[in-house]
């Protein structure tokens, strides 16, 4: 049994105290916030709390230290807790660039402690099912990839509105969307192009439009948005064969594939509703199949962060690897790094990620 303690009592710290006192190997000994009335509401709920962030570094019981606070911290805790012989699970982004990220690793390496990142999409519905669809090569090869997560009420207020402190759509949901990109797609980044957007927020992007493109040519973009009325799919495949959508998170949607290719044109251009045309003529139907998809009960799908802890927990033990690690993690804070370059000087940034 691991006895955790939690830096930050917020609203994903009161999620991660739910399910470790679920876990089998995991006891939360207890947590502190900066916040007095946070530290008064996890009090309220029956935890123990520290008179301080260094009470609770150096407390000799803890195993291991959940670093739950906003953003611009998580460097300075990660490395202190891991000095003080803590192994460290970090909330999301990591950290606020691959520089910040780098000192950590070398902390991690230091202090021999291990360190990993609470990257928990790994294991959506909608993401394993259009995974496995894209390694069927249900619609041949995949040429573009479009990822987006859509909602029409802003950003939350508090800490995600202030630069300062890590806020913005980037840096909250961009990285766990081009975390599972890139835990997909075993290329390297070559270029990286983002336009970010201050739709209701002066300081930070409420909105952004990013695309990376692989070495093979794969082009993936990926998309948030805190502004949108009617929302695009959450997935949406372009392949040679075929075409796949995913609607939403429960990972419903259709195939539409190729099974009789039409290289014969007419002669005449076809009349349609938008005019004479002869490439956009429409389709024989009997040409292609339709296929609604629906991912089966069963397909390795978890809500919950018992996937983040069970790696951690074997890696401590010395029985695995950690699958969620450092190295990975730096491929994403360098996109982001590129994403925000791009943005702020209009190019397309290239780089080898």
């Amino acid at each position: 049994m691991y006895n955790i303690g939690i830096v930050g009592y917020g609203s994903m710290a009161s999620w991660h105290a739910k399910f470790i006192a679920e876990h089998s190997k995991m006891n939360l000994k207890g947590v502190f916030d900066t916040n007095p009335e946070r530290n008064k509401c996890a009090e309220d709920r029956g935890y123990f709390v520290y008179s301080s962030e260094d009470a609770l570094l150096n407390d000799n019981e803890i195993d291991a230290i959940i670093i739950a606070t906003t953003n611009e911290v998580h460097k300075r805790l990660s490395i202190e807790a891991m000095a003080a012989g803590k192994h460290v699970i970090c909330e999301k982004p990591v950290a606020l660039n691959s520089a910040e990220l780098q000192e950590m690793i070398d902390a991690s390496k230091k202090y021999n402690r291990i360190f990993t990142i609470n990257q928990n999409r790994r294991t959506n519905k909608d993401f394993l099912f259009m995974r496995q669809k894209y390694e069927e090569g249900v619609i041949g090869d995949v040429y573009i990839i479009e990822s987006r997560v859509q909602g029409s009420r802003g950003i939350p207020k508090g800490w995600r509105t202030q630069k300062e402190l890590g806020g913005g759509m980037m840096l909250d949901w961009g990285v766990h969307l081009i975390d599972q990109i890139l835990y997909m797609i075993d290329q390297k980044v070559v270029r990286v192009h983002c336009n970010m957007y201050n739709v209701e927020q002066p300081r930070v992007d409420d909105n952004f439009r990013l695309t990376l493109m692989f070495e093979n040519n794969l082009t993936a973009i990926i998309e948030v948005s805190t502004n949108t009325y009617i929302p695009l799919p959450r997935w949406y495949l372009l392949g040679k064969n075929g075409t796949l959508k995913i609607d939403d998170w429960d990972g419903g949607g259709k195939i539409i594939r190729n099974i009789k290719k039409e290289n014969v044109w007419d002669e005449e251009v076809a009349i349609t509703s938008a005019g004479h045309t002869k490439t956009m003529a429409p389709r024989d139907k009997s040409t292609t199949e339709e296929i609604v998809i629906a991912p089966p009960a069963d397909n390795g799908a978890v809500s919950d962060l018992f996937v983040v802890y069970d790696q951690f927990v074997a890696a401590i033990e010395g029985e695995a690897a950690l699958s969620i690690t450092p190295k990975q993690a730096m491929r994403v804070m360098k996109v982001i790094d590129a994403a925000f370059l791009s943005h702020e000087t209009g190019n397309v940034i290239k780089v080898n990620i």
